[in-house]
């Protein structure tokens, strides 16, 4: 697989990544399985794919439990992203980059991933009643201490953006400039797709000029983009997908013609809508990688299969020119 370089400090990573989330997390619990689960990361390795990207509130916790009996064996093969900041309680999440916290977070993730350091650790969400250079100056004792080889953020979603007045990613470009005076930022996770581009107007800019890294998270618009999803097929009530305003029956039928525009370029390629939608994450920047989330093996295999897609000027004129999608993702 292609490899692309992350960071003023130049890691290497596969060009698609692998979201590990969808194993243990906000998904249908019911097609969670821990074997197919860990036979997904083997494929996804197998393909090339380095960056496995997870956190401890996924599960909680459990995510990371999975990912690191794959590291027992593979560890020298993968790029470990994992993230701290973020508490599971009953029926809600609290933010919390208290110092102290934030380090036993840290050692608490090397235990359950079974290593030694992290290359990458993220912050999840700043906590409000902290200010962020006390979070971000813990985390860079954890470089200091060899614990973790980088540090990412994670962007604020658009209930930020509703509260401040501002553009999508305002608040967490304020953030990024702050920190950027505390400790290097490596790289910046945040959603970005062919139904969700709003990174495009000034996130991915940002960090295009200071030579940070981009991982696109939800580039497959959580499965909507690969064109299996059928409107109104339900979902399970634990699925995220179940409350999300863009996957009502209404709202799905009204966005298939991004659907078709995927197909059609696809069918251009003898590639998928799920390849396609990839790969034009991929030619956002030579920064960025996707990091579609995917809980069984032949879903590694082919997003994967993405990195050797390269569109053309026609293609990228077909996507441009497709609807916005329709609805809120919030």
């Amino acid at each position: 697989m292609e490899r692309r370089t992350i960071g003023a400090g130049a890691l290497g990573v596969g060009a698609v990544g692998l979201g590990c989330m969808p194993m243990s997390w906000a998904y249908s619990g019911s097609r969670q399985r821990g074997d197919a689960s860990m036979r997904t990361v083997h494929a996804a390795l197998d393909q090339g794919t380095t960056l496995l990207d997870t956190a401890d509130m996924y599960g909680p916790f459990t995510n990371e439990l999975l990912v690191g009996r794959v590291l027992r064996e593979r560890r020298a093969e993968a790029f470990v992203s994992t993230k701290c900041g973020l508490l599971v309680g009953d029926q809600h999440v609290v933010a919390n980059g208290r110092p102290g916290y934030v380090k036993r977070a840290c050692d608490a993730s090397l235990r359950r991933l079974q290593t030694d350091t992290i290359d990458l650790y993220q912050l999840h969400r700043a906590d409000p009643e902290v200010p962020i250079e006390e979070t971000w100056g813990a985390m860079a004792d954890l470089v200091t201490a060899g614990k973790v080889r980088a540090l990412g953020l994670c962007a604020v979603g658009a209930r930020a953006r509703r509260r401040s007045g501002g553009g999508m990613h305002d608040l967490t470009i304020r953030q990024l400039e702050r920190v950027q005076q505390v400790f290097p930022v490596t790289a910046v996770e945040a959603e970005l797709s062919v139904w969700s581009p709003e990174a495009l107007d000034a996130l991915l800019p940002w960090c295009a000029a200071r030579g940070v890294g981009f991982l696109a998270a939800m580039p497959l618009g959580n499965g909507f983009l690969t064109g299996t999803l059928t409107p109104g097929q339900g979902f399970e009530p634990d699925d995220l997908r179940a409350r999300h305003p863009r996957f009502t029956a209404e709202m799905m039928a009204a966005n298939q013609p991004l659907v078709v525009g995927l197909r059609r370029v696809a069918a251009r390629h003898g590639a998928t809508p799920a390849q396609v939608a990839l790969a034009w994450v991929l030619a956002q920047g030579a920064q960025v990688v996707p990091i579609p989330g995917a809980k069984r093996d032949r879903w590694a295999r082919e997003n994967a299969g993405a990195a050797r897609l390269r569109l053309s000027p026609k293609d990228l004129a077909t996507l441009a020119a497709l609807p916005a999608a329709q609805g809120s993702w919030d």
